[in-house]
């Protein structure tokens, strides 16, 4: 499993918009093969930040599949404008170390 992460900066007062268009984009990401599951998440310290982390079976599934798509025409028109400055996106694998939460 591969996680993208993006820390997204939005356009001071238009975290509504955006989080409005994600939801619009979000099929679009989510009819590619190998996708696995997306979650955005607000920053509690900074307003008009988000973390965008997308699950992928393999990294081409995300850089051939979904970018090569007509999808993501789409996906770039609906959310692109709102970032200042544009984010950067990077991939990772598999856990070097992880804890579990605990049971009970």
């Amino acid at each position: 499993m591969i996680l993208e992460t993006a820390l997204l900066t939005v356009r001071p007062g238009q975290g509504g918009a955006f989080e409005r268009a994600m939801a619009e984009a979000q099929p679009l990401i989510a009819a590619t093969p190998g996708f696995l599951g997306l979650e955005v998440r607000p920053c509690l310290e900074a307003a008009d930040r988000y973390l965008l982390l997308v699950r992928w079976d393999r990294l081409e599934d995300h850089t051939d599949g979904f970018r090569g798509s007509d999808r993501y025409a789409r996906w770039k028109a609906l959310l692109h404008h709102f970032y200042d400055p544009f984010p950067v996106v990077e991939h990772y694998g598999d856990p070097v170390v992880s804890t579990p939460a605990p049971c009970g």
